[in-house]
C-alpha cells in the first residue's frame, strides 16, 4: 500500500522509508522514475509509425460478494526475483514506445536538465550538527552522484575525516541508498544500513570509527535501531521477508553474532519501531497501527531488563511517548481529536496516573513534541499553517511561537541530537523562499540564519508570488490550494497549470521550495498544490474525512479544486496537467475515471491503482496493515465501498487525458504490475486518440533513482512532458 507506519517508524509506499539523518525529499520529486538515460532518437517516420504495445489478454474471473470481476492482465504480475521474459519484453517495448514519442523532445529535456543543474551548488556541505564530541556533516562534490559523510571535533570542519563515502560504496550498483546512520554515544561505532536494489530492504552494518574498519556483523532487513547506553548493545527492528511488516525487536551485542529476540508483534495490523529519548535515559518501542498504538519502555542503562507497556492498545487510541526529567510525556488523542500532551511518573506511567501537561485546543493540532534540557519545542498546525512553539521549563516564562516572515510557508525542527544545548536548529522554506536552516537561541529567543540554499545561476524572489486560496467542494467544504506563479501573471484562463496532490495517511503537502519547479513557472506555468482531505493539512479531522468509508472525499476534493481553478481563470481544462505519486497515483486514476474532461494530461508516478487485487492479497508487502486505512475488501462492506473508486476496476469506454504512467521494477511499496496493468486496460478501453505512455525504471524502486544527477534527469523528463503537453517546447 502507499504508506504505512506508526509514530516512530514510517515505511512508505508513498515516499521513501524516512530516515532521520537525511533530507526529507518532497513527494513531488521523490516519486519520479528515471529512464531518461536510455532515451533513443528515432527518425520522424519511426516516431509516427510506432504503435503502442498491445498487451495480450489472459482472462481470469473473480467472484466475490456477488460481484464478478474479470482481469485480463493479471499475467503481468510476477513476484519472482527473475521475471518472466514475456513481462520484461512488454515493459521494454513500452519504454521503446515512450522513447519514440518523447525522443523529439530530448533536446528540450536536456536543456531543462542543464537549466536545473545550474541552480544547484554541486559542491557543497550541509550545516554541521553536534553529537557528543563531534560535528557531523555531508559533502557533495561536482560530478559525484552521492554525498560523503564526515565528522570532526572542529565546528568548521577543518579537521573532518570521512566516515562513509557513498560514492565508493555505490560502485558496481545501479542503485545505492544509505538508510540509518547512528553513532554510539562514545563516538566509536557507527551503525548504518544500505539498500542496493531500491526494494527498501536494508542491511545493517557497523563501522569502528577508531580503526576505520567495517566490522563483520550484519543484520538483514533492518527498519529501525536504537543504541543502549553501554555503547555495545543495539536494539533493531526487522521486517518479515514476505509482507515487509516490521514485526520483530532484537537485542544485539556487537561482536556476538547472535541477535536475541525481544518482542514479536503478531498482529498483522501493526508495525514496530524502536527509538531512544533525547536525554538518553529511556528506550521506547512503538507497536503502531493506523488507528491505535501501544508503547513499551526500558531504561537505556539496563538493556537486558524487562520491557513494560505504558497503555495497552485499544481501537481509536493513538498516542506517542517521550521521556524527560524522570517523567514520561504522552501525546494522546484521548478526548482530544487534535491531541494533547500528558505527563506520567516513571514509577508507574499507566493511564490512571496521567496529568495534563499541554491542554487540548480544538483548533491546534499537536504534530510533535521535542524535549531538551530546560526546554520543550512543540510542532503545531493551526488553520493549515505550521508553527514551532518554545516552552521554557526553567524560568516558566510564557511560551512563544518562533516568528516567521511569510504567511504561507513550511517549517520544522532539523536534526538536533544533543539534549543539553543552548539552541535548536529548524528548517524554513516557502514556495518562493529557498530552503533555509536557522538556529534559534533558547534563552534570547532570536533566530539566526545559518545557511540558505544557494542558486548559482541566480534567483530573484521578487519575480514570483505565492498565495493560498480556498476552493469550495461539492459538499460545501473549503479546500486550501497553495499557488505559485510568476509575478504579474494574468488570471485570464489562458495560463497552463501543473496541479499536484496526495491526500492520504494524514500526510501534509507543504508549500516547500524547488529549484526545478522554477523551470515551469519561468515559462508561464502556474504550479499549485491542492491540500485535499485525507491529508493532514487541516488537522486530524481533515485526515479522518478522507480515509476508509469517506475516501471518496479525497477524489471529489481534487476534481472540485481543479474546476474551481478553471472557474476562477487560473487555467483551463486544455491547459491543465495533473500529477501524483503512489497514493497520489491512486488519486490520479480515480479522478480521470470520474472527470476525464477536466484534465488535459496526467503524470501518475508509481500509482497504487489495482486496489482490489492488491488489498485482497495478504502476502503482498504492506497489505494487512492497510486494512484499517483503506478497508479490507475480503469483507463485503469494504468491498462495496472500495470498488467504487479503485482506478483499475473502473476504467471504462470513455475519453481519457494523455497520460504518462511511471513505474519501477523493484518497487516494494506499489508493485510494478499495478501501473503496467492499468496502462494496458486504458489503451484497450479508451475511446479517444490520446496517448498512454508507460515508462519503467528497470533498476530502482519506489523512490526512483538513488543518484542525485539521475534523479534530476527524471524530474527534467517529467517537466518536459508536462510543458510539451501544453505546447511549450523551449
Amino acid at each position: 500500500m502507499p504508506m504505512s507506519g506508526g509514530s516512530f517508524l514510517v515505511p512508505l509506499r508513498a515516499s521513501t522509508k524516512l530516515k532521520l539523518f537525511g533530507v526529507f525529499m518532497n513527494i513531488n520529486t521523490i516519486c519520479a522514475i528515471s529512464f531518461i538515460a536510455a532515451l533513443m532518437f528515432g527518425t520522424a517516420a519511426s516516431q509516427t509509425e510506432m504503435k503502442p504495445p498491445i498487451a495480450k489478454k489472459e482472462s481470469k474471473t473473480l467472484k466475490i460478494h456477488g460481484y464478478e470481476i474479470t482481469d485480463d492482465y493479471g499475467w503481468l504480475r510476477d513476484r519472482n526475483k527473475t521475471k518472466d521474459p514475456a513481462i520484461i519484453k512488454y515493459l521494454e517495448d513500452n519504454n521503446k514506445y515512450t522513447e519514440s514519442l518523447m525522443g523529439k523532445h530530448q533536446p528540450f529535456a536536456d536543456s531543462l536538465y542543464k537549466e536545473m543543474l545550474g541552480r544547484i551548488k554541486q559542491t557543497d556541505t550541509s550545516v554541521p550538527y553536534k553529537k557528543g564530541e563531534y560535528w557531523y556533516f555531508n559533502k557533495t562534490e561536482e560530478g559525484k552522484q552521492y554525498p560523503t559523510y564526515l565528522r570532526g571535533k572542529a565546528k568548521d570542519g577543518s579537521d573532518a575525516v570521512i566516515v562513509l563515502d557513498q560514492n565508493e560504496m555505490a560502485k558496481g550498483f545501479k542503485y545505492f541508498a544509505i538508510g540509518d546512520f547512528d553513532v554510539s554515544d562514545d563516538g566509536n561505532i557507527l551503525a548504518f544500513s544500505t539498500d542496493t536494489t531500491g526494494y527498501r530492504q536494508y542491511t545493517m552494518q557497523f563501522k569502528d570509527l577508531r580503526t576505520g574498519k567495517v566490522l563483520p556483523d550484519k543484520i538483514e532487513r533492518v527498519t529501525s535501531l536504537a543504541w543502549a547506553n553501554d555503547n555495545k548493545t543495539v536494539f533493531v527492528v526487522t521486517e518479515d521477508d514476505v509482507s515487509k511488516r516490521s514485526d520483530i525487536l532484537w537485542r544485539y551485542a556487537i561482536g556476538s553474532g547472535k541477535p536475541v529476540e525481544v518482542y514479536n508483534e503478531k498482529d498483522v495490523l501493526f508495525n514496530v519501531g524502536v527509538s531512544r529519548s533525547r536525554d538518553g535515559k529511556m528506550l521506547i518501542v512503538d507497536s503502531g497501527a493506523k488507528t491505535m498504538d501501544e508503547f513499551r519502555y526500558l531504561a537505556a542503562d539496563d538493556p537486558t531488563g524487562e520491557w513494560k507497556v505504558i497503555s495497552p492498545r485499544r481501537e481509536g487510541h493513538q498516542y506517542s511517548v517521550d521521556f524527560d526529567i524522570g517523567e514520561f510525556y504522552i501525546k494522546t488523542n484521548k478526548d482530544a481529536e487534535n491531541f494533547k500532551v500528558m505527563s506520567a511518573p516513571a514509577s508507574d506511567p499507566a493511564e490512571k496516573n496521567w496529568k495534563e501537561f499541554i491542554p487540548y485546543k480544538a483548533e491546534v493540532k499537536i504534530d510533535d513534541i521535542n524535549f531538551f534540557k530546560d526546554y520543550v519545542v512543540v510542532s503545531e498546525v493551526e488553520n493549515g499553517i505550521e508553527y514551532l512553539r518554545v516552552m521554557d521549563r526553567k524560568t516558566r516564562r510564557a511560551a512563544q511561537r518562533i516568528e516567521t516572515p511569510e504567511s504561507v510557508y513550511t517549517m520544522g525542527l532539523s536534526n538536533n541530537p544533543e539534549y543539553d544545548t543552548p539552541s535548536v536548529r529548524y528548517s524554513y522554506a516557502s514556495m518562493i523562499t529557498p530552503q533555509s536552516t536557522y538556529e534559534f537561541d533558547l534563552k534570547t529567543r532570536k533566530s539566526t540564519l545559518l545557511k540558505q540554499q544557494e542558486i548559482p545561476s541566480g534567483y530573484d524572489k521578487s519575480q514570483y508570488e505565492t498565495t493560498r486560496v480556498w476552493a469550495t467542494a461539492r459538499d460545501g467544504v473549503k479546500v486550501p490550494i497553495i499557488v505559485m506563479m510568476k509575478r504579474g501573471t494574468k488570471l485570464d484562463g489562458r495560463s497552463p497549470m501543473l496541479l499536484y496532490a496526495y491526500g492520504s495517511y494524514g500526510i501534509s503537502m507543504t508549500p516547500n521550495f524547488s529549484t526545478a519547479r522554477l523551470s515551469l513557472v519561468d515559462r508561464g506555468m502556474i504550479y499549485a498544490i491542492a491540500q485535499i482531505r485525507g491529508g493532514g493539512e487541516l488537522g486530524e479531522k481533515w485526515r479522518q474525512e478522507g480515509r476508509m468509508f469517506k475516501k471518496m472525499n479525497t477524489f471529489n476534493d481534487f476534481v472540485d479544486s481543479a474546476k474551481w481553478l478553471v472557474a476562477n481563470n487560473y487555467t483551463s481544462p486544455d491547459r491543465l496537467v495533473i500529477q501524483g505519486g503512489s497514493a497520489g497515483g491512486l488519486l490520479m486514476g480515480a479522478v480521470v475515471n470520474q472527470s476525464p474532461e477536466t484534465f488535459h494530461a496526467v503524470i501518475a508516478q508509481v500509482p497504487f491503482v489495482d486496489v482490489m487485487n492488491t488489498m485482497m492479497d495478504a502476502s503482498l508487502p504492506l497489505t494487512t496493515e492497510e486494512w484499517i486505512e483503506w478497508g479490507n475488501p475480503n469483507e463485503k462492506a469494504a468491498w462495496d465501498y472500495m470498488v467504487q473508486y479503485s482506478p483499475y476496476d473502473n476504467v471504462k469506454a470513455q475519453n481519457y487525458p494523455n497520460m504518462l504512467i511511471e513505474i519501477s521494477l523493484n518497487d516494494s511499496q506499489v508493485p510494478y504490475w499495478e501501473g503496467a496493468k492499468w496502462a494496458a486496460k486504458l489503451r484497450a478501453m479508451k475511446t479517444d486518440s490520446n496517448t498512454i505512455l508507460l515508462k519503467t525504471n528497470m533498476g530502482a524502486g519506489h523512490g526512483g533513482s538513488s543518484g542525485r544527477y539521475d534523479k534530476l534527469k527524471e524530474v527534467a523528463f517529467d517537466y518536459a512532458y508536462a510543458l510539451t503537453q501544453v505546447g511549450i517546447e523551449r
